[in-house]
């Protein structure tokens, strides 16, 4: 299904499931707030080509906004949902952020979705409480008639900004954090890293290592990543780390690069790294590597002081500042999309319930 959206004002036009997937990967390649999240590979890997659709908001013919969704059909009725997952895409490399390109996206959004498909319309924007426009784009949201949903905790993590000197941001580390990179410096360790399939293999076999040793729940599945990065093309593949002692790997790490925006994906230490501070080395190395490459922030991949103590006092000590993502936001008053929502949420809940 295709469709054409003109939007208000008319400057901007809107196209619907008109792009491929290497023409989608050109898009995501153009916006400097893209995210691995927005990558045809991770929805088609997760979510499943079938329920991938695609907006690409266009002005005077070049795009200025982009938007990956997920859409989950009730079969036959036809009722459902459109998640977005941090997007919309709204920063052309090169450029500010234009609160009127976000109004239109968000408008072309709401007219595609919830008006001429009736569907519920479900999003978590790629901003944070902490940047300076923020609000603005929250304001749009409201006012277009977006609902916020106090119901789900927002993510927590660290950005660190990248574009200080290098200097700047060793000097910027905790006291013991800089201690234990030191410490790892002298402990004669290799690191090797790289894009390619089989490096992130290795990472995988260090990662299932420490899985059956910790032996807790996780959400997120290292072999899907796996997969992912089979797919995406090289401008966005992810950088996989490998920490290596003594020709034995110890430690492993997993970094997405697409837009201006690096995100912590994946961290492993194996039975024979405990000791050898390979993480404290793989994640200094990871910053001079998005240095060079140009990017200006990164996420430190989610905090939780109350959940995760240790892994929130790591993060806080790489000097990053602690940020806030808005909230997920609603819109659609179709009351069959609402019902099978409703109930296709209870199922899933019980089903984790059953698990647990």
């Amino acid at each position: 299904m295709t469709s054409n959206i003109t939007c208000r004002p008319d400057t901007f036009t809107a196209h619907v499931d008109r792009v491929s997937e290497t023409e989608w990967n050109a898009v995501l390649d153009g916006f400097a707030d893209a995210n691995v999240y927005q990558t045809w590979a991770y929805g088609a890997v997760c979510w499943g080509e079938k329920q991938l659709s695609h907006l690409v908001l266009h002005r005077g013919g070049d795009p200025v906004a982009a938007a990956q969704l997920r859409v989950v059909r009730v079969p036959v009725i036809g009722s459902g949902i459109a998640y977005l997952r941090w997007g919309p895409l709204c920063l052309p490399r090169g450029r500010d952020r234009d609160v009127g390109v976000w109004r239109a996206v968000t408008d072309a959004l709401i007219q595609e979705y919830v008006v001429r498909r009736g569907l519920i319309l479900r999003g978590v924007p790629h901003v944070f409480a902490q940047d300076s426009i923020a609000a603005s784009l929250c304001g749009v949201w409201s006012d277009l008639g977006f609902v916020e949903d106090p119901a789900i905790r927002p993510y927590r993590t660290f950005r660190v900004d990248l574009r200080p000197s290098l200097e700047t941001l060793r000097r910027q580390l905790s006291s013991r954090w800089r201690r234990q990179l030191n410490i790892a410096e002298r402990n004669q360790l290799e690191i090797v890293e790289g894009e390619t399939d089989d490096l992130y293999r290795r990472f995988l076999k260090l990662y299932d290592e420490m899985m059956a040793r910790k032996q807790f729940d996780t959400s997120v599945d290292a072999a899907e990543f796996g997969r992912i990065q089979q797919r995406l093309p090289a401008s966005q593949k992810m950088l996989t780390l490998i920490c290596q002692s003594h020709g034995l790997p110890v430690a492993g790490l997993v970094v997405g690069m697409v837009g201006n925006t690096a995100i912590y994906l994946l961290a492993a230490t194996g039975d024979d790294g405990l000791d050898a501070r390979g993480s404290y080395l793989l994640q200094w190395r990871a910053i001079q590597r998005l240095k060079e490459r140009g990017i200006d922030w990164y996420d430190l991949g989610g905090a939780n002081r109350e959940v995760n103590p240790g892994v929130y006092t790591f993060k806080s000590g790489m000097g990053g500042e602690e940020a806030t993502q808005v909230p997920r936001y609603e819109i659609g008053d179709a009351r069959l999309s609402r019902l099978s929502v409703a109930v296709g949420e209870g199922i899933r809940r019980m089903a984790r319930r059953a698990r647990a």
